[in-house]
């Protein structure tokens, strides 16, 4: 089997996977690494951007083969099943029954076990909040506890602690899930296009109590007089299309080119074409998978960005300041002549988030890629790093490989928690990275 990584390829350091085909083998495997003194990390299907899927010691219990049904109930809408099975997969059955996910990020390629330890939330965080209010019970493995049911009610401490702890808490064998009604899997889209961020705002205040689903493309390298210009998306599930999930048609990225595709001229190119292409548009009916997973057509589109890799900067900043901070970020790396073409602007409701660490609070996330280049790199997320912090805002860790510790510290203070509840035998450079040093 080949070596695994991060999703984002950087850093690079190659993960050795240990295959569980089967549940019992991951207690197996836990009291090996006890035995000996040993530290590891569950890895699912790699989707995670930095180092937080990234053991200490570079071995990995590789979850994707624990990836069945357990138990169904679709009368209720409550599944029971293995930590390695993609929310694709899951999808796959559940729309047929009539089903579908309450959160989903925007990828279907997470798998289960992913989706909980990073609490991931999705376009309609000011509705259903994140994945793990939807979460009933997850049954975790610890190499000294060995197999523990926990649930709101049971082991709660515990049960909070793996939502959103970054897969550090034991090693998440399987899950049971509350799923959502509905009459289609077509998604009802309206689609808006914005000159400037006030308009953003404006009509971001509009349409999120009118619409379940919203999100924003954002041009991050439009002229400074148009900062913040882009392309709002609102939608919400048609209640007459019938439920039929179709095949994803997909294209694979062959090679990692010598060089980033992604650069000052390609960039300023593809965000104006964009921009121009998608203007205001009548209500349409979409496909689910277009809408919510729409990099998912474009299989390992992380080689665009050459051998270096890149990094995901994905903060929230709190409502107040949200507008004026925002803005300072987007007018940063316009003036680094910096840029993403995979630039999201979404609201965060003020919903609580059930984990120690979850990264969603009430505010404005901004998410964006970078091709990794060295101290450049660096320099710009020193000062944006900078913004977020004079504004209350934090950095995502499922998405993050730079943030100091001072940071990580500050933003999510129930950190102590945590590790006082983090399993002995498992330890991410992630949590090394900015607990440790």
């Amino acid at each position: 089997m080949k070596t695994l990584g991060s999703w984002g390829r950087y850093p690079y350091s190659p993960q050795q996977p240990i295959p569980c085909h089967w549940r019992q083998q991951v207690a197996e495997q836990g009291l090996a690494w006890r035995d000996c003194q040993a530290v590891g990390l569950p890895y699912g299907n790699g989707r995670s951007y930095g180092d937080s899927c990234l053991a200490s010691s570079d071995q990995v219990l590789y979850m994707r083969p624990l990836a069945r049904f357990i138990e169904a109930d679709w009368q209720q809408g409550l599944v029971t099943v293995e930590a390695g099975m993609t929310l694709g997969e899951l999808l796959q059955c559940s729309i047929a029954k009539g089903w579908f996910l309450p959160v989903t990020p925007g990828t279907r390629l997470a798998t289960v076990g992913g989706a909980i330890a990073n609490d991931v939330h999705g376009k309609n965080h000011h509705v259903q909040g994140t994945f793990g209010r939807h979460v009933d019970g997850i049954e975790l493995v610890r190499t000294d506890l060995g197999l523990v049911q926990c649930s709101p009610t049971a082991h709660a401490e515990l049960f909070n602690a793996t939502l959103g702890g970054l897969g550090l808490t034991g090693v998440i064998v399987a899950a049971t899930l509350r799923l959502r009604r509905i009459a289609s899997s077509k998604i009802r889209l309206q689609q808006i296009r914005f000159d400037n961020l006030r308009e953003y705002f404006a009509i971001s205040r509009e349409l999120d109590i009118r619409h379940e689903y919203n999100v924003a493309w954002v041009d991050c390298l439009a002229p400074l007089s148009q900062i913040g210009r882009g392309v709002f998306l609102a939608g919400d599930h048609h209640d007459q299309a019938p439920c039929k999930p179709r095949p994803v048609t997909t294209v694979r990225i062959p090679i990692t080119p010598p060089i980033p595709l992604f650069n000052q001229l390609t960039l300023r190119a593809l965000n104006s074409l964009y921009f121009r292409c998608k203007g205001t548009r009548p209500e349409r009916l979409q496909d689910y998978d277009a809408f919510f997973y729409p990099l998912d057509r474009l299989l390992e589109w992380n080689r665009i960005y050459g051998p270096w890799g890149f990094q995901q900067y994905q903060c929230v900043i709190p409502h107040g300041d949200a507008e004026e901070a925002v803005g300072e970020l987007l007018a940063t790396i316009r003036r680094h002549n910096e840029g993403s073409f995979l630039a999201v602007l979404k609201n965060c409701g003020d919903m609580p988030s059930p984990g120690l660490l979850s990264f969603p609070m009430p505010g404005v996330s901004l998410a964006l890629d970078f091709p990794q280049r060295g101290e450049r790199t660096r320099k710009l997320f020193l000062i944006l790093d900078h913004i977020v912090r004079d504004a209350g805002g934090r950095l995502y860790p499922a998405k993050d490989a730079h943030m100091s510790g001072d940071d990580f510290r500050a933003a999510y203070p129930a950190w102590e928690r945590l590790e006082n509840l983090r399993d002995p035998a498992l330890l991410s450079q992630f949590w090394q990275r900015v607990t440790l040093q």
